[in-house]
Protein backbone atom coordinates (compact mmCIF):
# COMPACT_ATOMS: atom_id res chain seq x y z
CA UNK A 1 0.00 0.00 0.00
CA UNK A 2 1.03 3.61 -0.56
CA UNK A 3 2.84 4.92 2.49
CA UNK A 4 1.20 8.31 1.93
CA UNK A 5 -2.19 6.85 2.72
CA UNK A 6 -1.42 4.14 5.26
CA UNK A 7 0.19 4.00 8.65
CA UNK A 8 1.51 1.24 10.80
CA UNK A 9 -1.08 -0.31 13.09
CA UNK A 10 -1.22 1.91 16.15
CA UNK A 11 -1.45 0.72 19.74
CA UNK A 12 -5.00 1.10 21.00
CA UNK A 13 -5.71 0.43 24.68
CA UNK A 14 -9.22 0.69 26.09
CA UNK A 15 -8.29 1.46 29.68
CA UNK A 16 -10.57 2.94 32.35
CA UNK A 17 -9.89 6.56 31.36
CA UNK A 18 -10.78 5.70 27.76
CA UNK A 19 -14.01 4.01 28.82
CA UNK A 20 -14.81 6.99 31.04
CA UNK A 21 -14.60 9.28 28.01
CA UNK A 22 -16.73 6.85 26.00
CA UNK A 23 -19.41 7.02 28.70
CA UNK A 24 -19.19 10.83 28.88
CA UNK A 25 -19.86 10.87 25.13
CA UNK A 26 -22.79 8.49 25.61
CA UNK A 27 -24.21 10.83 28.28
CA UNK A 28 -23.78 13.77 25.92
CA UNK A 29 -25.61 11.81 23.21
CA UNK A 30 -28.62 11.23 25.48
CA UNK A 31 -28.91 15.01 25.79
CA UNK A 32 -28.43 15.76 22.08
CA UNK A 33 -30.74 13.08 20.70
CA UNK A 34 -33.21 13.45 23.57
CA UNK A 35 -33.79 17.15 23.01
CA UNK A 36 -33.84 16.62 19.23
CA UNK A 37 -36.53 13.94 19.61
CA UNK A 38 -38.50 16.19 21.96
CA UNK A 39 -38.50 19.22 19.66
CA UNK A 40 -41.55 18.38 17.49
CA UNK A 41 -43.62 17.52 20.57
CA UNK A 42 -42.39 20.62 22.38
CA UNK A 43 -43.26 22.80 19.38
CA UNK A 44 -46.78 21.38 19.30
CA UNK A 45 -47.22 21.92 23.04
CA UNK A 46 -46.06 25.54 22.79
CA UNK A 47 -48.25 26.10 19.74
CA UNK A 48 -45.54 27.79 17.67
CA UNK A 49 -44.69 27.59 13.97
CA UNK A 50 -41.93 25.43 12.50
CA UNK A 51 -39.76 28.51 12.02
CA UNK A 52 -40.13 29.55 15.66
CA UNK A 53 -39.67 25.97 16.82
CA UNK A 54 -36.48 25.82 14.77
CA UNK A 55 -35.05 28.59 16.93
CA UNK A 56 -34.33 25.91 19.53
CA UNK A 57 -31.80 24.38 17.15
CA UNK A 58 -30.37 27.83 16.54
CA UNK A 59 -30.07 28.30 20.32
CA UNK A 60 -28.04 25.07 20.53
CA UNK A 61 -25.79 26.23 17.69
CA UNK A 62 -25.22 29.61 19.36
CA UNK A 63 -24.36 27.71 22.52
CA UNK A 64 -21.72 25.80 20.56
CA UNK A 65 -20.15 29.06 19.40
CA UNK A 66 -20.07 30.36 22.98
CA UNK A 67 -18.48 27.09 24.06
CA UNK A 68 -15.79 27.45 21.43
CA UNK A 69 -14.93 30.95 22.57
CA UNK A 70 -14.73 30.02 26.26
CA UNK A 71 -13.34 26.49 26.15
CA UNK A 72 -9.59 27.33 26.04
CA UNK A 73 -9.98 29.69 28.99
CA UNK A 74 -12.01 27.19 31.01
CA UNK A 75 -9.50 24.40 30.38
CA UNK A 76 -6.61 26.66 31.38
CA UNK A 77 -8.33 27.95 34.53
CA UNK A 78 -10.13 24.84 35.77
CA UNK A 79 -8.26 22.01 34.10
CA UNK A 80 -9.84 19.45 31.80
CA UNK A 81 -11.31 17.23 34.51
CA UNK A 82 -13.16 20.01 36.33
CA UNK A 83 -14.28 21.49 33.01
CA UNK A 84 -15.83 18.17 31.94
CA UNK A 85 -17.81 17.74 35.17
CA UNK A 86 -18.84 21.39 35.22
CA UNK A 87 -20.05 21.02 31.64
CA UNK A 88 -22.11 17.93 32.48
CA UNK A 89 -23.74 19.57 35.51
CA UNK A 90 -24.60 22.78 33.64
CA UNK A 91 -25.85 20.73 30.67
CA UNK A 92 -28.24 18.93 33.03
CA UNK A 93 -29.34 22.30 34.44
CA UNK A 94 -30.27 23.39 30.90
CA UNK A 95 -32.26 20.19 30.43
CA UNK A 96 -34.10 20.87 33.70
CA UNK A 97 -35.04 24.32 32.43
CA UNK A 98 -36.60 22.69 29.36
CA UNK A 99 -38.24 19.98 31.45
CA UNK A 100 -39.85 22.45 33.85
CA UNK A 101 -40.41 25.29 31.39
CA UNK A 102 -43.75 25.77 29.65
CA UNK A 103 -43.00 29.03 27.85
CA UNK A 104 -40.89 29.76 24.78
CA UNK A 105 -38.33 32.02 26.54
CA UNK A 106 -37.62 29.28 29.09
CA UNK A 107 -37.28 26.46 26.57
CA UNK A 108 -35.01 28.55 24.33
CA UNK A 109 -32.87 29.38 27.36
CA UNK A 110 -32.70 25.72 28.33
CA UNK A 111 -31.61 24.67 24.84
CA UNK A 112 -28.95 27.41 24.78
CA UNK A 113 -27.57 26.53 28.23
CA UNK A 114 -27.51 22.80 27.50
CA UNK A 115 -25.98 23.45 24.07
CA UNK A 116 -23.18 25.58 25.50
CA UNK A 117 -22.27 23.25 28.35
CA UNK A 118 -22.72 20.10 26.27
CA UNK A 119 -20.36 21.42 23.58
CA UNK A 120 -17.77 22.30 26.22
CA UNK A 121 -17.91 18.74 27.54
CA UNK A 122 -17.80 17.19 24.07
CA UNK A 123 -14.75 19.03 22.81
CA UNK A 124 -12.75 18.80 26.05
CA UNK A 125 -13.06 15.01 26.15
CA UNK A 126 -12.26 14.75 22.43
CA UNK A 127 -9.02 16.70 22.98
CA UNK A 128 -8.21 14.59 26.05
CA UNK A 129 -8.88 11.33 24.20
CA UNK A 130 -6.71 12.41 21.27
CA UNK A 131 -3.85 13.21 23.65
CA UNK A 132 -4.32 10.01 25.61
CA UNK A 133 -4.34 7.65 22.63
CA UNK A 134 -1.70 9.47 20.57
CA UNK A 135 -1.36 7.94 17.11
CA UNK A 136 -4.45 5.80 17.79
CA UNK A 137 -6.45 8.96 18.49
CA UNK A 138 -8.53 8.86 15.26
CA UNK A 139 -9.56 5.25 15.98
CA UNK A 140 -10.46 6.06 19.57
CA UNK A 141 -12.45 9.15 18.58
CA UNK A 142 -14.35 7.15 15.97
CA UNK A 143 -15.16 4.38 18.44
CA UNK A 144 -16.18 6.90 21.12
CA UNK A 145 -18.63 8.47 18.69
CA UNK A 146 -19.94 5.00 17.82
CA UNK A 147 -20.79 4.44 21.48
CA UNK A 148 -22.49 7.84 21.48
CA UNK A 149 -24.62 6.92 18.45
CA UNK A 150 -25.73 3.68 20.15
CA UNK A 151 -26.82 5.73 23.17
CA UNK A 152 -28.58 8.14 20.81
CA UNK A 153 -30.54 5.34 19.14
CA UNK A 154 -31.56 3.99 22.56
CA UNK A 155 -32.73 7.33 23.93
CA UNK A 156 -34.63 8.15 20.72
CA UNK A 157 -36.52 4.86 20.99
CA UNK A 158 -37.07 5.39 24.72
CA UNK A 159 -38.50 8.83 24.04
CA UNK A 160 -41.06 7.45 21.60
CA UNK A 161 -42.15 4.85 24.18
CA UNK A 162 -42.29 7.22 27.16
CA UNK A 163 -44.00 9.97 25.16
CA UNK A 164 -46.92 7.65 24.50
CA UNK A 165 -47.21 6.51 28.11
CA UNK A 166 -49.00 7.99 31.10
CA UNK A 167 -45.84 9.65 32.47
CA UNK A 168 -45.48 11.90 29.40
CA UNK A 169 -42.60 12.93 27.16
CA UNK A 170 -40.91 15.22 29.68
CA UNK A 171 -39.95 12.23 31.83
CA UNK A 172 -37.65 11.03 29.05
CA UNK A 173 -35.59 14.20 29.45
CA UNK A 174 -34.44 12.88 32.84
CA UNK A 175 -32.21 10.30 31.13
CA UNK A 176 -29.13 12.58 30.75
CA UNK A 177 -29.49 13.71 34.37
CA UNK A 178 -29.70 10.13 35.63
CA UNK A 179 -26.81 9.11 33.36
CA UNK A 180 -24.63 11.91 34.77
CA UNK A 181 -25.42 10.85 38.34
CA UNK A 182 -24.64 7.21 37.56
CA UNK A 183 -21.39 8.19 35.88
CA UNK A 184 -20.37 10.25 38.91
CA UNK A 185 -21.06 7.36 41.29
CA UNK A 186 -19.30 4.68 39.24
CA UNK A 187 -16.40 6.55 37.63
CA UNK A 188 -16.26 9.92 39.34
CA UNK A 189 -12.61 9.52 40.30
CA UNK A 190 -11.39 8.30 36.92
CA UNK A 191 -9.38 10.64 34.72
CA UNK A 192 -6.55 10.48 32.22
CA UNK A 193 -3.09 9.97 33.76
CA UNK A 194 0.18 10.53 31.93
CA UNK A 195 0.25 10.24 28.14
CA UNK A 196 -0.55 6.66 27.17
CA UNK A 197 1.59 6.27 24.07
CA UNK A 198 5.24 6.83 23.35
CA UNK A 199 4.49 9.54 20.79
CA UNK A 200 6.48 12.73 21.39
CA UNK A 201 4.54 15.12 23.66
CA UNK A 202 2.92 18.16 22.15
CA UNK A 203 4.81 21.42 22.64
CA UNK A 204 3.64 23.52 25.56
CA UNK A 205 2.16 26.88 24.74
CA UNK A 206 0.97 29.62 27.04
CA UNK A 207 -2.83 30.03 27.03
CA UNK A 208 -2.34 33.79 26.84
CA UNK A 209 0.04 33.72 23.90
CA UNK A 210 -1.73 33.93 20.58
CA UNK A 211 0.07 32.08 17.80
CA UNK A 212 -1.57 32.29 14.37
CA UNK A 213 -2.82 29.06 12.89
CA UNK A 214 -1.65 28.04 9.46
CA UNK A 215 -3.58 27.61 6.23
CA UNK A 216 -3.97 23.86 6.80
CA UNK A 217 -5.75 24.48 10.11
CA UNK A 218 -8.29 26.87 8.62
CA UNK A 219 -8.99 24.55 5.69
CA UNK A 220 -9.53 21.71 8.18
CA UNK A 221 -12.04 23.92 9.99
CA UNK A 222 -13.93 24.62 6.77
CA UNK A 223 -14.03 20.88 6.03
CA UNK A 224 -15.48 20.25 9.50
CA UNK A 225 -18.14 22.91 8.87
CA UNK A 226 -19.20 21.17 5.65
CA UNK A 227 -19.24 17.73 7.30
CA UNK A 228 -21.30 18.83 10.31
CA UNK A 229 -23.64 20.88 8.11
CA UNK A 230 -24.20 17.78 5.97
CA UNK A 231 -24.91 15.54 8.98
CA UNK A 232 -27.43 17.95 10.52
CA UNK A 233 -29.06 18.53 7.14
CA UNK A 234 -29.76 14.81 6.94
CA UNK A 235 -30.87 14.68 10.59
CA UNK A 236 -33.42 17.46 10.25
CA UNK A 237 -34.68 17.15 6.67
CA UNK A 238 -34.20 13.57 5.42
CA UNK A 239 -37.38 12.30 7.10
CA UNK A 240 -39.48 14.98 5.39
CA UNK A 241 -38.05 14.14 1.97
CA UNK A 242 -38.53 10.43 2.66
CA UNK A 243 -42.20 11.06 3.44
CA UNK A 244 -42.71 13.12 0.28
CA UNK A 245 -41.10 10.50 -1.98
CA UNK A 246 -42.77 7.41 -0.51
CA UNK A 247 -46.12 8.70 0.74
CA UNK A 248 -45.38 7.71 4.32
CA UNK A 249 -46.68 9.75 7.22
CA UNK A 250 -44.18 12.01 8.97
CA UNK A 251 -44.10 9.68 11.98
CA UNK A 252 -43.46 6.59 9.85
CA UNK A 253 -40.84 8.38 7.75
CA UNK A 254 -38.95 9.30 10.91
CA UNK A 255 -37.99 5.63 11.17
CA UNK A 256 -35.71 6.28 8.21
CA UNK A 257 -33.45 8.18 10.58
CA UNK A 258 -33.05 4.98 12.57
CA UNK A 259 -31.62 3.37 9.46
CA UNK A 260 -29.21 6.26 9.08
CA UNK A 261 -28.18 6.09 12.76
CA UNK A 262 -27.67 2.35 12.45
CA UNK A 263 -25.39 2.96 9.47
CA UNK A 264 -23.50 5.54 11.51
CA UNK A 265 -23.03 3.11 14.41
CA UNK A 266 -21.69 0.39 12.11
CA UNK A 267 -19.47 2.87 10.31
CA UNK A 268 -17.92 4.30 13.45
CA UNK A 269 -17.11 0.90 14.93
CA UNK A 270 -15.68 -0.24 11.59
CA UNK A 271 -14.00 3.10 11.05
CA UNK A 272 -12.11 2.70 14.30
CA UNK A 273 -10.36 -0.31 12.75
CA UNK A 274 -9.66 1.52 9.49
CA UNK A 275 -8.30 4.56 11.33
CA UNK A 276 -5.58 2.36 12.81
CA UNK A 277 -4.22 1.71 9.31
CA UNK A 278 -5.18 4.68 7.13
CA UNK A 279 -4.44 8.36 7.60
CA UNK A 280 -7.39 10.70 8.23
CA UNK A 281 -7.43 12.61 4.92
CA UNK A 282 -7.70 9.70 2.43
CA UNK A 283 -10.05 7.85 4.77
CA UNK A 284 -12.28 10.92 4.97
CA UNK A 285 -12.27 11.21 1.18
CA UNK A 286 -13.48 7.62 0.97
CA UNK A 287 -16.21 8.32 3.52
CA UNK A 288 -17.37 11.34 1.51
CA UNK A 289 -17.59 9.14 -1.60
CA UNK A 290 -19.73 6.58 0.28
CA UNK A 291 -22.00 9.38 1.50
CA UNK A 292 -22.40 10.67 -2.05
CA UNK A 293 -23.48 7.21 -3.22
CA UNK A 294 -25.93 6.94 -0.35
CA UNK A 295 -27.35 10.39 -1.06
CA UNK A 296 -27.82 9.54 -4.75
CA UNK A 297 -29.68 6.32 -3.92
CA UNK A 298 -31.88 8.12 -1.38
CA UNK A 299 -32.52 11.19 -3.56
CA UNK A 300 -33.53 9.12 -6.59
CA UNK A 301 -35.62 6.57 -4.67
CA UNK A 302 -39.39 6.42 -4.66
CA UNK A 303 -39.73 3.15 -2.76
CA UNK A 304 -39.30 2.52 0.93
CA UNK A 305 -36.60 -0.19 0.65
CA UNK A 306 -34.44 1.98 -1.61
CA UNK A 307 -34.95 4.96 0.68
CA UNK A 308 -33.95 2.99 3.76
CA UNK A 309 -30.91 1.61 1.93
CA UNK A 310 -29.87 5.08 0.80
CA UNK A 311 -30.16 6.50 4.31
CA UNK A 312 -28.24 3.58 5.82
CA UNK A 313 -25.46 3.99 3.24
CA UNK A 314 -25.42 7.74 3.84
CA UNK A 315 -25.11 7.11 7.57
CA UNK A 316 -22.25 4.71 6.93
CA UNK A 317 -20.31 7.46 5.18
CA UNK A 318 -21.35 10.27 7.53
CA UNK A 319 -20.19 8.19 10.49
CA UNK A 320 -16.54 9.04 9.84
CA UNK A 321 -16.95 12.70 8.89
CA UNK A 322 -16.94 14.31 12.35
CA UNK A 323 -14.29 12.10 14.02
CA UNK A 324 -11.83 12.41 11.13
CA UNK A 325 -12.47 16.10 10.46
CA UNK A 326 -11.98 16.87 14.16
CA UNK A 327 -8.78 14.80 14.21
CA UNK A 328 -7.38 16.85 11.32
CA UNK A 329 -8.08 20.11 13.16
CA UNK A 330 -6.29 18.87 16.28
CA UNK A 331 -3.37 17.55 14.20
CA UNK A 332 -3.02 20.91 12.45
CA UNK A 333 -3.14 22.95 15.66
CA UNK A 334 0.59 22.87 16.40
CA UNK A 335 0.23 21.10 19.74
CA UNK A 336 -2.77 23.13 21.01
CA UNK A 337 -5.57 20.55 21.28
CA UNK A 338 -7.75 22.53 23.72
CA UNK A 339 -7.60 25.72 21.66
CA UNK A 340 -8.16 23.69 18.49
CA UNK A 341 -11.18 21.95 20.02
CA UNK A 342 -12.64 25.33 20.99
CA UNK A 343 -12.24 26.58 17.43
CA UNK A 344 -13.70 23.30 16.13
CA UNK A 345 -16.81 23.91 18.25
CA UNK A 346 -17.31 27.24 16.47
CA UNK A 347 -16.87 25.74 12.99
CA UNK A 348 -19.17 22.82 13.84
CA UNK A 349 -21.84 25.06 15.36
CA UNK A 350 -21.93 27.26 12.26
CA UNK A 351 -22.33 24.09 10.20
CA UNK A 352 -25.04 22.58 12.40
CA UNK A 353 -27.04 25.80 12.41
CA UNK A 354 -26.31 26.98 8.88
CA UNK A 355 -26.70 23.80 6.83
CA UNK A 356 -30.29 22.96 7.83
CA UNK A 357 -31.29 26.64 7.67
CA UNK A 358 -30.00 27.05 4.11
CA UNK A 359 -31.75 23.87 3.03
CA UNK A 360 -34.95 25.08 4.67
CA UNK A 361 -34.78 28.37 2.77
CA UNK A 362 -34.12 26.52 -0.48
CA UNK A 363 -36.95 24.13 0.32
CA UNK A 364 -39.42 27.00 0.71
CA UNK A 365 -38.41 28.33 -2.69
CA UNK A 366 -37.79 25.22 -4.76
CA UNK A 367 -39.14 22.25 -2.81
CA UNK A 368 -37.39 19.82 -0.48
CA UNK A 369 -36.29 17.46 -3.25
CA UNK A 370 -34.45 20.17 -5.19
CA UNK A 371 -33.12 21.72 -1.98
CA UNK A 372 -31.49 18.41 -1.03
CA UNK A 373 -28.99 19.05 -3.83
CA UNK A 374 -27.23 21.04 -1.10
CA UNK A 375 -25.88 17.71 0.18
CA UNK A 376 -23.60 16.91 -2.80
CA UNK A 377 -22.49 20.56 -2.81
CA UNK A 378 -21.30 20.21 0.79
CA UNK A 379 -19.65 16.88 -0.04
CA UNK A 380 -17.85 18.47 -2.98
CA UNK A 381 -16.64 21.44 -0.93
CA UNK A 382 -15.33 19.13 1.81
CA UNK A 383 -13.51 16.99 -0.76
CA UNK A 384 -12.06 20.10 -2.40
CA UNK A 385 -10.78 21.27 0.97
CA UNK A 386 -9.09 17.93 1.59
CA UNK A 387 -7.49 17.84 -1.86
CA UNK A 388 -6.25 21.42 -1.57
CA UNK A 389 -4.63 20.77 1.81
CA UNK A 390 -1.15 19.36 1.25
CA UNK A 391 0.14 16.91 2.16
CA UNK A 392 -2.90 14.69 1.66
CA UNK A 393 -1.42 12.20 4.11
CA UNK A 394 -2.36 14.53 6.99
Amino acid sequence: MDSATTVQAAHFTRDRPTWFIYLVLATFATYLYGLSAALPTLRAELGVSQAVGGLHGTAMAVGGVIAGLTLPLLSARLGRRATVWTGLVVMDAGILIVLLGHALPLTLTGFAVAGTAGSVTLYVVMAALSDHQGSAGPAAISEANAVAVIAGIAVSYLFSVVAGSAVGWRAALCVPILATALLAVTMGRVWIPARLTTDPPAPETSPTRRIPYGRRFHIAGAVLLCCVGLEFTFNLWAAELFAQQTGLTAAAAAKGLTAMLAGMAVGRFGGARLALRFRPAPLLLGALAVTLLGWALFWLSTSQPAGYAGLALSGLGISLHFPLALTRIIDASGGRPDQASGTASIWASVGSGGGPFVLGVLGDGFGTHAAFLLAPVLIGLAALGLLSSRPLAG
